[in-house]
C-alpha cells in the first residue's frame, strides 16, 4: 500500500519572484491586460500606495518562509514522486484542446520557467502516472493524458515553477504533472475537483504499492490579472484587486479541517472572487480529507497582484 507523506499548496507566479522584480512584472502584466482588452492601461490600485517597501519586505518574508518550510518538508519526507497539480494558461493546452483533467505520462520533461526564461530537464514518474491514469479510468473518472509535448517542453508555469523555484533545484525527485482546467470556462465544479481528489487519494493508498507520494497544489489565492478569463467575468472586482474576505473564509475552513466545505463552493463563486486556481487546492483537499491545515502565510499584496498563501497538511505518512 502506498502512503501520502506530504501535502502542500502555495501561490505561484509573483509569489515565487523576489519583491524587487514585482514592479517590472506588474507593469508588464498591466500592459498585456490593456492589449488584450484593447483599452488604455488601468490605473494602479489605490492600496498599492499604502504598501511601503519595508511593509512589503516584512509581509513577503512570511510567504517566503512558508515556501522554505515546504522545501524542508519535501527533503524530510523523502517522497518517491511529487504530484504537482495546477492549471494551464494557454501554455501546453490551448483552445484547440482543453481537457478538464489531464495527466502527463512521459518519463521526463523540459520544464520551462517563463518568468525567468530558464529551463531544466526533470525526471517524471511515468509508471506512477500510468497507474494513476489507468486506476482513475477504471474508477469511472475520465482522466485525459498526454504522452508527450512538442520538444518535451512543459511550459505551464503552475507546474514548472514549483520544482525550479522552490522544492527541487537538484531535480532528484520524479514529478507527476496533473492538469486542472481553471482558465477556460466552463471548468470542473469544486465538487467534481473534490471527487477527483478523493479518487486520487484512493489510488495513492491502494494502487501505488509501497510508494511514498507527496502532493503539491499550485496556484491562487485570489487575483485579477491579464490572464483572467475577463470575457466571462460579471463579478464586482476589477484588474489588480484581491478578494480578501473570500480568501480568509477559505483559509479558515482549511485551518479548521473543514475541507469538504470547499466542495460546496460553486464555479461562479470561484470566478467572481478571482479564485479559479483554487480548483487545484480543492483536488488536494479531496485527497487529504478532513485534516486541518497549517496555514503558514496569507498576505494580500497589491504590489504583487495577488493574495499570496502557503499551506501544509500534516498527513503523518500513513497508509490506508
Amino acid at each position: 500500500m502506498g502512503s501520502l507523506v506530504a501535502a502542500m499548496a502555495p501561490s505561484h507566479a509573483f509569489a515565487v519572484a523576489p519583491p524587487e522584480k514585482w514592479d517590472e512584472l506588474r507593469e508588464r502584466n498591466r500592459n498585456v491586460y490593456a492589449q488584450r482588452q484593447n483599452i488604455v492601461e488601468p490605473p494602479a490600485h489605490p492600496r498599492l500606495s499604502e504598501e511601503s517597501w519595508e511593509d512589503v519586505q516584512a509581509r513577503y518574508a512570511r510567504v517566503r518562509n512558508g515556501l522554505l518550510e515546504l522545501k524542508r518538508i519535501i527533503e524530510e519526507s523523502k517522497p518517491d514522486a511529487l504530484i504537482v497539480i495546477g492549471d494551464d494558461q494557454n501554455e501546453n493546452y490551448t483552445s484547440q484542446n482543453v481537457p478538464q483533467f489531464a495527466i502527463y505520462t512521459d518519463s521526463e520533461a523540459v520544464f520551462f520557467d517563463r518568468l525567468f526564461k530558464e529551463e531544466r530537464t526533470y525526471p517524471c514518474a511515468a509508471e506512477i502516472s500510468r497507474t494513476i491514469l489507468n486506476s482513475a479510468v477504471e474508477a469511472g473518472f475520465d482522466l485525459s493524458f498526454s504522452e508527450n509535448f512538442p520538444d518535451k517542453r512543459l511550459i505551464s508555469h503552475a507546474h514548472a515553477e514549483p520544482p525550479m523555484r522552490i522544492l527541487l533545484p537538484a531535480g532528484d525527485v520524479p514529478i507527476v504533472p496533473i492538469y486542472v482546467n481553471a482558465i477556460h470556462p466552463p471548468g470542473p465544479t469544486p465538487a467534481r475537483c473534490f471527487a477527483f481528489g478523493q479518487v486520487l487519494g484512493d489510488i495513492i493508498h491502494n494502487h501505488l504499492s509501497d510508494k511514498r507520494i507527496a502532493i503539491y497544489a499550485s496556484g491562487g489565492l485570489s487575483h485579477f490579472t491579464a490572464g483572467y478569463p475577463w470575457r466571462f467575468y460579471r463579478g464586482p472586482f476589477g484588474y489588480g484587486q484581491i478578494s480578501e474576505e473570500f480568501d480568509r473564509r477559505v483559509r479558515r475552513w482549511m485551518a479548521d479541517g473543514k475541507m469538504s466545505k470547499l466542495a460546496g463552493l460553486s464555479s461562479a463563486e470561484l470566478l467572481d472572487h478571482g479564485d479559479i486556481e483554487l480548483r487545484s487546492w480543492i483536488v488536494l483537499a479531496g485527497a487529504v480529507g478532513e485534516v486541518p491545515a497549517r496555514v503558514l502565510a496569507y498576505e494580500p499584496l497589491y504590489r504583487g497582484l495577488m493574495g499570496m498563501a502557503v499551506a501544509q497538511w500534516p498527513v503523518n505518512a500513513t497508509a490506508r
